[in-house]
Order: C-alpha cells, then structure tokens, then sequence
C-alpha cells in the first residue's frame, strides 16, 4: 500500500470509529497478544503502532478489546499449539461482543496446514496476514468493518516497509529489526519458509530510527535479525554499522541478536572489544557439540572450528558472557553425539544455554529423517545437560560478587516488589534496593551475592 492509500484508509478507519461514537476516552481498544521471540516482539509493536494510529487505544485484557491480534511463533509446536489455544479463549469475547475483529498474524499462519485450520475451525477469526503483510493491517481492518468478509492474506512480498510506526511500551528498552529472513536452511527449522531469504534494511533507515529510539528516551538498544551477523546493507557489514550507531550521541547500550557461527567475523568480535557502548554479551548459538549431528543439521561448521570462534571472543572480550542454543534428542543423535554437546559445555563454559527437546517441523528436511531418537532418552539426556550447565552457570557467576557494575534499571522485580531490577552484560537479572524513581535509568551497583536463577547487589 502506498503512503497516500495508507493516510486514505487510515483517515476511513477514524471516520468509521466516529459515527459509531468511539473517539477519545471511548475510543476503541486494541490488545496485541505475542508469542516467540525477539523479532515478533517488535513487529508486535510496529502492529501497536498502527493500531494506534487507526485511532485504537491500548487495552489490558483482550476482554476489553475492540481489535485483538495474535502474533503468532512456528518455531516450536509447542508455540503453536499455546497460540491456538488462546485463540480458541476468544471465542466467547467474541460471543460477548458481535462487533470484535479477531486477527491472526506471525510466523504460523504463513504454514497452509495452519492457516487452513484457522479457517476451517474458528470461524470468529476475522483475518489472517503473515510476517510480510504488517503494513497491510489497516486495509484488513477497513475491509472487516465495512464488508465484514473474512481475509486470508498470506504473502509473498518478503520486502522491507519502512516508516510504520511503533507503540513501545518500555520507552528505556527498544527493538531495533537491521535484517529479516534467513539462507541458511538449517535441516530443522522453519524460519526460512516462514520468513522468507536475508533482506537488509540501509543502513540510513536504521540509523535514522536508531536517533528516533535515542531521542524517545532508549538506553538499551537490540538490534535484531534472525541472522544479525550476515548484515549487508548497501555493502556495509554487521560490524561497521555496529559502529556507526554507536558514534550516535546518548547515553545508551548495544546488545544484538541472534547469532550464527559460520558468520561470527573477526570484525563483529574486534568491534565488540573496541566500542564501549557494545554490552559485553554474545549469545552464539551451537545447537550441538557432535560434528555429525552439526552436518545432519546443516549449520556449516564443525565443533572445532565453533571453539576457535569462541577462543578468539574470550581473547578479545576477556570477561565476556556468552550464551547458547542447543537441540537436544536430533534425529540419530547417539549417545556419543550428546556426550560430545556436554563436553562441549564442559569447554565452552556457557554463563547460560537455552535448550529444548528436537521439536520436528512439517516441511523441514529434518522431519523426515530416519533414526527419531525416544521422548524418555532425549529427556533423560536434557535433564542431564540442565543439571551440568546450572553447576557450570553458577559457577560463572560467582564470578561477579564483589564487582561493580553499571545497570539499567528496569523495573520492580517480579518476585519481590521491594526490589528494583536491573541488567548488565549478565544475562541474569540483577535484584537490588532502591527507589522506583531509578526505573529507566542507569544505576552503580555493587555484586553481593548470586543464586541459580539472579545476582544480588547493593547501590554505591
């Protein structure tokens, strides 16, 4: 949709709300509901931003809702299965309120088996859009108010729409999309069929939302792709527009994410010892330490040449955090290919891992693959691997007491409302006492104490 038939469609949405008397404290609301990661995260506010500027207000609970839309997560079917569930909640919302629009939005969708399902078992849905309709929201809703008519928009687009407008809710912490896609076709993921191949954004667009974010009051900035570390916008690489944000006045930090090996350059780890602004955490996901599982995956390096990338970062950043992915329970994955992922831990000594259990994808070459390994064997094993890597976690941190540290802090935490938390290059959260009026600001802490789960400090 052009600039000029957004403001039009836009302006008929408003016009819409008004004959029916919802404008101002009236107005109707809308609730975003997200699943998966990062990236959905913000594209969830780019949804918030065009909700608002449709002349919709944020609601807290769906049931207050005017316009509820899920953003939905196919990484795992387990994401899946929780959003149509809560999909299926909304169906006496609906009953409750004739005039509710339902829209199904993310990665999910873009599958047919899924959007069919959508379809076919739960008619209160309104619409459906995929990761490359965002921009078409408005026409949806228009189209919805005005005909009532149920949409299915799956499409093919996979371009970059720039200049949609963003609702954030934490004006301290902000999302920033560099790229969006994937080429890399590991065997067992779906984010390529779901996301379509790498696009970057230039590197002006980025920087120019880059000041926007700055000047709303960021001070920890992400910046996001699916592959971060293949960046090419216009010829200019991860690294150097790593550089470029960070010789933009304010006083804020950079994280990215997500990582791949084969694409961790000299330059990404050189800029990460050279830029003080560049939080001193790299999460680089390995998935396993077994080389014949790491071909089956189709990740393009071995566990050797991971560990060379690893030793260059520790050589450069010295006391850097490093976090990591891994797939237990592949298909073949034997005995002696899951030992090799613990000596993998045992190596790399991970301040953290995320790990799930082999989850298979329809559509993905790994799916079909002979050799599944038992449900008990890969849980047995993923207990295993927890119960080496919390020793391994809580061993880094111990690392920290005594320290001082620059936070952000983020807000009252959430298991102790007398308590302030905050973050650093630690992936784990850090709990002290002090007054709310400190909540989007940086703060000097003192390191007292850690545990499994957080670090303790103390304000200096």
């Amino acid at each position: 949709m052009t600039e000029g038939g957004l403001d039009a469609t836009v302006s008929a949405i408003r016009k819409i709300h008004e004959k029916r008397g919802k404008t101002g404290s009236a107005a109707p609301g809308y609730y975003v509901q997200t699943f998966g990661c990062q990236q959905n995260e913000a594209d969830s506010e780019r949804l918030a931003g065009l909700c608002r500027m449709m002349g919709y207000r944020r609601v807290d609970t769906p049931d207050e809702a005017d316009l509820i839309l899920v953003n939905t997560c196919a990484v795992r079917e387990h994401a899946e299965k929780k959003a149509l569930s809560i999909i299926g909640t909304y169906k006496h919302i609906r009953e409750k309120n004739p005039d509710l629009l339902i829209g199904v939005g993310g990665c999910m969708v873009t599958q047919k088996h899924r959007a069919d399902k959508l379809k076919m078992s739960y008619p209160y849905v309104s619409f459906t859009f995929d990761t490359g309709a965002i921009h078409r929201l408005p026409s949806l809703v228009h189209n919805a108010l005005t005909s009532g008519a149920r949409q299915f928009v799956i499409s093919d687009e996979y371009g970059i729409t720039e200049g949609i407008p963003l609702d954030r809710t934490a004006k301290h912490m902000a999302w920033l999309s560099v790229m969006y896609g994937c080429n890399n076709f590991c065997s067992y993921c779906i984010v390529p069929y779901v996301r379509g191949r790498e696009r970057s954004r230039k590197p002006e667009d980025i920087l120019e939302e880059a000041r926007m974010l700055i000047a709303d009051g960021a001070k920890d900035i992400t910046l996001l792709g699916q592959n971060v570390n293949s960046y090419d916008g216009c010829g200019m690489d991860i690294a150097e527009l790593m550089h470029r944000i960070c010789a933009l006045d304010g006083d804020f930090q950079l994280r990215f994410m997500t990582s791949h090996p084969k694409d961790a350059s000299d330059r990404l780890i050189e800029a990460m010892a050279t830029e003080e602004k560049i939080v001193g955490h790299f999460h680089l996901p390995v998935q396993s330490g077994s080389d014949p599982i790491l071909k089956a995956m189709n990740r393009k390096y071995t566990a050797e040449q991971y560990l060379e990338k690893i030793e260059k970062l520790k050589k450069a950043v010295p006391d850097v955090s490093i976090t990591s992915d891994i797939i237990v329970g592949f298909p073949g994955e034997t005995e002696e290919d899951f030992e090799a992922t613990m000596d993998m831990l045992r190596a790399v000594r991970y301040d953290m891992i995320f790990s799930f259990i082999y989850s298979p994808r329809t559509g993905t070459p790994a799916a079909s693959m002979p050799n599944p390994v038992p449900h008990e064997v890969s849980t047995a094993r993923f207990e295993r691997m927890l119960a080496l890597q919390n020793g391994i976690s809580d061993e880094r941190l111990s690392r920290f007491v005594g320290r001082k540290m620059r936070v952000l802090v983020e807000g009252v935490s959430k298991t102790d409302s007398g308590m302030l938390t905050g973050r650093a290059a630690p992936i784990r959260p850090i709990h002290f006492a002090g007054d709310t009026s400190l909540i989007g600001e940086f703060a000097d802490v003192e390191i007292t104490g850690t545990s499994a789960f957080s670090i303790e400090a103390k304000l200096i």
